[in-house]
């Protein structure tokens, strides 16, 4: 008869580095399938960056709002299966300019559904945009798909900046910048100019272009901190894994064979049969700094190559109630480099429903040259800003306000970034990687590609030790019908063409 001893030898051990939605998936996943689970965050409480935490005087704060759009199945599908109930109903959304209302989008579910990009094009309210600069967008569909999310394809457009895309397929000036720009800086958090045009056509397929209610997005009653993570880390501990916080990664140790063996954080040395990083490009840099181990593969070396993007978020509570049109709101053209968002928490956030005035999240993105001004120059900035949208702002006082500064915090994915990219598998026969920079085929972004390559990293754990199931990660809905027709036929004169001499520059 086995003993309890035995069985516990015979546990495989993982760690897992990083507690956002990649290390909180993988980690949840495997401690179900009987893996003895160690989850290490550097920081001070799960979550990264989506977390958030209390200010001093108890208000709830954040380091930027997350919308959860239409196509987050997976997400969806763990918050029902933990039993929880964190989301608004969808949400419109505006945009605004320094000239005022630019567009209105509405739930496009709610719509007919019409074929891609229809019910985009047409169920889309533009308030100023000629018609005639939104028909120059139609030959922009053959990279559409063209764009099939393959190797190939992101070989292909990745050396190229997406202003340039947009310009070669003759995509009018006002569009560019009145409706592509402001995509790119609130999707990819950089200009056009500044934008891989593989990664620029991967985010707008995926969250516009794919289906027509891809638009449509929820956002969190409160942080998502507490009203997921927490939750969901109770429950990762329910079923036998362990959440480190203030564990920073300083090495890892190899055996005789060249396989990881350990995590090192400091004087801790946590043994591992299989280890899983899932932490943004910065964290990632600054451990492969300070690892000995890492800093010998060219892979980990590359990372340098890659970049990050300034964040800065701000929370502001006024004297009085303000009417804001809609909840989510997007705006561009205040600044060349910088886009930027609001939200209106009273609607939002179950915290502020019955605040006596109004609670606007504000946040910047690409916002380095905001980032060395005092809290007493950003706040009356972020207000003047708010009263050329909704002049009601011009005339409220600001009786609380938050300013957090989030240097190098999201990816850049700048064109040639591609190739210095890490997979889920790396020349480490047991370390796995995941978030929402490594090269996956499942055709997700953000929050919910994290999430994905999180399952995708324990799958390979599992693959590797032979123990527990496989998560069953749900694909991405199929291409509509005249989509995959393009593809098909886009596909098969590609393959006849590579029969011709081949001297073209890529």
């Amino acid at each position: 008869m086995q003993s309890a001893t035995d069985e516990r030898a015979q546990t495989r051990r993982v760690v897992v580095v990083g507690a956002g939605w990649a290390g909180l998936g993988a980690t949840y996943h495997l401690a179900k399938q009987g893996y003895d689970v160690t989850l290490l965050e550097a920081g001070s409480y799960p979550g990264g960056l989506v977390a958030g935490w209390k200010t001093t005087a108890g208000r709830s704060i954040e380091a930027g709002i997350h919308g959860f759009w239409y196509p987050y199945r997976n997400i969806f599908s763990l918050v029902q299966e933990l039993g929880l109930h964190p989301f608004t109903p969808f949400t419109r959304s505006s945009q605004y300019s320094p000239a005022g209302l630019e567009v209105e989008s509405p739930i496009f579910q709610d719509l007919p559904r019409l074929p891609t990009p229809l019910g985009t094009f047409l169920y889309t309210r533009f308030h100023r945009l000629p018609l005639i600069d939104r028909l120059s967008a139609l030959p922009l569909l053959y990279a559409v798909a063209d764009f099939d999310n393959s190797d190939a394809a992101w070989r292909r457009y990745d050396s190229v900046t997406a202003r340039e895309l947009f310009k070669d397929f003759g995509v009018s000036a006002r569009l560019y910048r009145d409706s592509f720009e402001p995509m790119l800086l609130v999707g990819l958090f950089a200009p056009g100019e500044q934008c891989s045009a593989a990664a620029a056509l991967g985010m707008l397929y995926y969250f516009i272009l794919a289906h027509q209610p891809n638009f449509d997005v929820v956002w969190c009653r409160g942080t998502v901190g507490e009203q997921i993570f927490l939750p969901w880390v109770e429950r990762i501990e329910r079923v036998g894994g362990q959440v480190l916080t203030q564990r920073r990664v300083s090495d890892l140790t190899l055996d005789s064979t060249g396989q990881v063996s350990a995590v090192v954080c400091g004087d801790e040395v946590f043994q591992a049969d299989a280890v899983i990083f899932a932490v943004g490009v910065s964290g990632m840099q600054k451990i492969v700094l300070g690892s000995p181990t890492l800093r010998d593969r060219q892979e980990f070396r590359n990372l340098a190559n890659l970049g990050a993007v300034d964040v800065l978020a701000t929370r502001l509570w006024f004297d009085r109630k303000i009417t804001i049109p809609q909840p989510s709101n997007a705006c561009f053209g205040f600044n060349a480099t910088t886009g930027w968002t609001f939200f209106d928490l009273n609607a939002l956030h179950d915290e502020y429903r019955n605040e006596p005035g109004t609670v606007v999240e504000v946040d910047f993105y690409h916002a380095n040259q905001l980032l060395p001004l005092s809290d007493e120059q950003v706040v009356p900035l972020v207000q003047q800003d708010l009263a050329t949208c909704i002049p009601a702002f011009r005339h409220a006082k600001v009786v609380d306000s938050s300013v957090i500064r989030l240097p190098r915090a999201v990816t850049h994915f700048a064109p040639g970034s591609y190739q210095y990219l890490l997979p889920g598998q790396t020349s480490f026969e047991n370390l796995f990687m995941s978030g929402d920079w490594i090269v996956n085929r499942h055709g997700s972004w953000s929050q919910e590609k994290a999430f994905v390559t999180g399952l995708e990293a324990a799958n390979l754990v599992i693959d590797r030790l032979k123990q527990g199931v496989k998560a069953h990660i749900l694909p991405v809905e199929a291409d509509e019908p005249h989509i995959r027709f393009a593809r098909t036929i886009n596909q098969q004169v590609r393959d006849w063409s590579k029969a011709l001499p081949d001297f073209w520059l890529p």
